[in-house]
């Protein structure tokens, strides 16, 4: 078995997804850990601490440990702080493998993480597994970017990885188009779904238990409030719905993330107001497991108007309780929704258009044929599955020679 050093530099696997940078990310690094551990490996995950409150070092579970990092203050730091501080990380971990032992393989988790990883793999001499979860020149080709930069920093970090995992086709065909990344060195690993929370289940139940009206058209957007989830587009839909007489709700749940996250917030409740939908728009506080799957199983439609998506997660999770789709056609959601099987996929951002995909669901759902293919569809993707891929990759790094820069 291997023991595996995971680099979660900017945001930790125990935070709550869909508040501050927490998401996706977080659901990645702690559910592929776990699943790790369940197989018979050491995972030590590194994070950054952001509060006096937090432990050195916690126990998740046999075998998976989660290490806060002295990098910085001790408090939640802008995005464009979080550069200032990666050295510091870096030396820590290094420090932490000197006195503890090396591990077999580093696996860093987004481009921060992957400036630490790329250090540590020359000093170290070990093999270095890349996730970017996002990219640069992606995102300002779909949407805007940050900084080139950043991109350079990407660069360096696809020539050097010893792997570079992506989600899906679509992710693995971006890297190479993007970045001229070696494809022999791009392996595809799909992300899971925990099953024994996101499961189909009985809607009436399920709407009574969270207080909501059980005979309206309840629409659902879960995410980070931010200009790229696209929670607008979300709220613009409801008020198309609104406008053709539909008995129709909208539930958004997540918090404000990023520099323009509570700006957003903002524009949304001026929207609601302005468009007189106040008595069937919720805000909802970022959910557990447990609750976010209540809340999809409640839900006619889940909407996921991301503007780019390397995988789309609330979509398959959505998918895994019964509900159907609507999302845009854009990164892995092309590879997770299936038009007329468990959603629609929309290439405009026009509010009408995604109130028409809204509509075509409802018809065509009236029998539940759409929720039971959804979570057919749903089924082969498994966080042990995820485990098995990276556990044979990591042996075939262990035995191969080290990518040199």
């Amino acid at each position: 078995m291997a023991r595996l050093c995971v680099l979660s530099y900017h945001t930790s696997p125990l935070a709550q997804p869909g508040t501050g940078d927490g998401g996706g990310m977080n659901v990645y690094v702690r559910e592929l850990a776990s699943a790790m551990a369940r197989q018979g490996h050491d995972i030590d995950v590194f994070t950054r601490r952001d509060s006096f409150d937090q432990p050195t070092t916690q126990l998740v579970e046999p075998g998976f440990r989660v290490h806060h990092v002295a990098a910085g203050p001790a408090r939640t730091l802008a995005r464009e702080e979080l550069a200032d501080h990666v050295k510091d990380f870096t030396d820590a971990v290094a420090a932490h493998i000197e006195a503890h032992g090396r591990p077999d393989a580093l696996h860093a988790n987004y481009w921060l993480s992957g400036l630490a990883g790329h250090r540590l793999k020359h000093e170290l001499d070990l093999p270095l597994i890349m996730t970017f979860h996002t990219l640069e020149r992606v995102k300002a080709d779909h949407f805007e970017g940050e900084s080139e930069d950043r991109a350079h920093q990407e660069a360096a970090i696809f020539a050097c990885a010893d792997a570079v995992l992506a989600s899906c086709d679509v992710e693995a065909a971006q890297f190479v188009e993007y970045y001229n990344a070696d494809p022999a060195r791009v392996h595809v690993v799909p992300l899971g779904v925990q099953h024994a929370f996101f499961a189909p289940g009985d809607q009436r139940a399920a709407r009574q238990a969270l207080g909501r009206d059980a005979d309206e058209t309840m629409l659902l957007f879960v995410g980070r409030l931010q200009a790229l989830k696209g929670v607008e587009l979300a709220l613009e839909t409801l008020i198309a719905q609104r406008r053709r007489g539909r008995h129709t709700s909208l539930a958004i749940v997540g918090g404000p993330s990023g520099p323009e996250g509570r700006s957003t917030l903002a524009r949304l409740h001026e929207r609601v107001n302005e468009a007189h939908v106040i008595d069937h728009v919720s805000f909802v506080a970022p959910q557990s497991h447990q609750l976010l799957s209540t809340w999809m199983r409640a839900a006619d439609v889940t909407l996921v108007p991301s503007r780019s998506e390397s995988f789309g997660l609330v979509a398959l999770e959505s998918s895994a309780c019964g509900t159907p789709v609507v999302a845009s056609a854009v990164g892995g959601l092309l590879t997770l929704v299936h038009p007329g099987v468990n959603g629609q996929l929309v290439a405009q951002r026009d509010p009408e258009v995604w109130a028409d995909a809204v509509d075509e669901i409802l018809r065509d759902n009236a029998d539940h044929a759409m929720s039971n293919s959804a979570v057919i569809a749903a089924q082969r993707y498994t966080w042990r599955s995820a485990a098995e891929s990276l556990d044979q990759l990591v042996s075939r790094l262990i035995a191969a020679g080290l990518v040199r820069c």
